[in-house]
């Protein structure tokens, strides 16, 4: 099986390079190989490749920068998926896309169920959601969508490598403790989007790694593993505070958990708590 990996640089698309299957034939591409503000190049590079599957990483995630470039935002996030849709309609090519928790507003008590009615507040979240409507509307049950969150690989920026970075330049850290969601190491989700491939599973899906936590729960346990593993030599103060102290252009879900039950139970998977993903990733890391 062809498979064009678009937004192949990113953490995700790196993890997927590296756990890619031996039957597979991986074909990667992301900017600037090809703009994804453009239909005629998004076109050009799926003419090239003729690929049998999908997988789109390729999103425009500054958050906060979402608020003020929103016409870029919803080119690369609605426009561009629609264009990768219609294509993948029209040539009967099977895609996988990838969204996120902030198509729910964080406004609930128990983790977002894949029928859940979206209810995004941020611009990002809102052109995210336009892309799998997008989605859903040209290919009908034919596409794969898998929605995810709080993502960190040893590839790539991400919260656990600044934590790292924080924590052997400052003498104290102040972490926001009430925004809550699942860590998720970017190589356990890249595996299950490969057993979706392979048992040709459609619909909305979520992925994280098991459990939950804050962000102040997530950086405590950074800095204890990291200490272990030698990454960090110095135990630094981790304060607890309100959100409000970190005011941002964005609003982020105060709850972004994802309900995985149904996830789990349709590719066969057994969970795996979000810290000893995280271990796991430093042992890499170190």
């Amino acid at each position: 099986m062809k498979v064009l990996l678009l937004g192949a640089n990113g953490q995700l698309g790196w993890e997927l390079k590296r756990s890619c299957p031996a039957k597979i034939n991986l074909i990667t591409c992301d900017y600037p190989k090809v703009d994804f503000c453009s239909q005629t190049s998004i076109n050009e590079c799926l003419n090239t490749y003729q690929p049998d599957c999908i997988i789109n990483c390729a999103a425009y995630t500054a958050v906060d920068l979402a608020e003020q470039e929103s016409k870029t935002a919803f080119k690369v996030n609605h426009e561009a998926v629609a264009d990768i849709a219609h294509y993948a309609a029209k040539n009967n090519i099977r895609l996988v896309h990838i969204s996120t928790d902030y198509v729910f507003n964080g406004e609930n008590f128990k983790p977002w169920t894949h029928v859940d009615t979206p209810c995004p507040e941020s611009v990002y979240g809102k052109s995210k959601l336009k892309g799998e409507i997008a989605v859903q509307e040209i290919l009908k049950d034919k596409a794969l969508i898998i929605r995810t969150g709080w993502l960190y690989s040893s590839h790539g920026k991400n919260f656990v490598k600044t934590m790292l970075k924080l924590m052997t330049e400052k003498e104290s850290l102040n972490i926001v403790d009430d925004q809550i969601g699942t860590p998720t190491w970017a190589h356990g989700l890249s595996k299950a989007i490969w057993k979706f491939i392979e048992q040709k599973i459609t619909g909305i899906f979520h992925w994280t790694d098991a459990g939950v936590a804050s962000w102040y729960d997530f950086a405590v346990a950074i800095q204890k593993e990291a200490l272990e593993t030698g990454l960090i030599s110095k135990n630094i103060p981790l304060l607890p505070v309100p959100s409000k102290q970190f005011p941002t252009p964005a609003k982020r879900p105060f709850y972004g958990v994802l309900d995985k039950n149904y996830t789990w139970e349709t590719i066969e998977i057994t969970p795996v708590h979000w810290q000893v993903q995280l271990i796991a990733m430093l042992k890499e890391l170190n």
